[in-house]
């Protein structure tokens, strides 16, 4: 079984404020956040919990270590309850059951390309992106070494529903806040 690495995030928490950084192929990568962004994460965070018994729950922007050169911190990530109950500063990719990114302006290519490899290449069953800038949701599974091999593209406005190993959870996107941009 692959060790993952201590995380190297950790020591900087709170040190950019307003800020998500994440290590991106050995980079820190800074990314802006914005009031929908938090909106979208909080609403999604109480339809998990609504649907999540007592031996699983969710955190949010704790580091995950993938691999030596990319560590990210999911908007949301649920997992088993126990390893929450230890309240780390980070957590292996081995536990996490579903990763959820809410995509940000200064982000894209990393929340739709390069999670998407290294997600997969963990072995995190399901990686779900919720763009309030595009108005739409990308559900993955099926991970695999070169990225995930099933995705859907489910427009706002849908449920958007996505097989775990805890069962099947679903997410009412008629709620979740999107951008003036998008609106056309």
């Amino acid at each position: 079984m692959r060790v993952p690495p201590p995380s190297r995030l950790a020591a900087l928490e709170d040190a950019h404020p307003g800020h998500r950084t994440e290590l991106v192929d050995g980079r820190l990568v800074h990314a802006r956040l914005r009031p929908f962004d938090t909106a979208t994460r909080v609403r999604l965070w109480r339809q998990a919990e609504r649907q999540l018994g007592d031996a699983w729950g969710v955190m949010s922007d704790v580091p995950v270590p993938v691999s030596a050169a990319f560590e990210f911190c999911p908007d949301l990530a649920v997992l088993p309850a126990e390893a929450l109950d230890r309240n780390q500063s980070a957590y292996p990719a081995r536990v996490v059951r579903l990763a959820i990114s809410v995509a940000t302006t200064d982000a894209f290519t990393v929340d739709y390309e390069v999670k998407d490899r290294e997600y997969a290449r963990a072995g995190i069953p399901a990686y779900l992106i919720f763009d309030p800038y595009r108005a739409h949701c990308v559900a993955h599974w099926n991970p695999g070494p070169d990225g995930y091999r099933g995705r859907d593209t489910i427009a706002y406005g849908d449920t958007v529903s996505v097989k775990t190993p805890l069962g099947e959870l679903t997410f009412d996107t008629t709620e979740l806040p999107v951008d003036p941009a998008a609106r056309g």
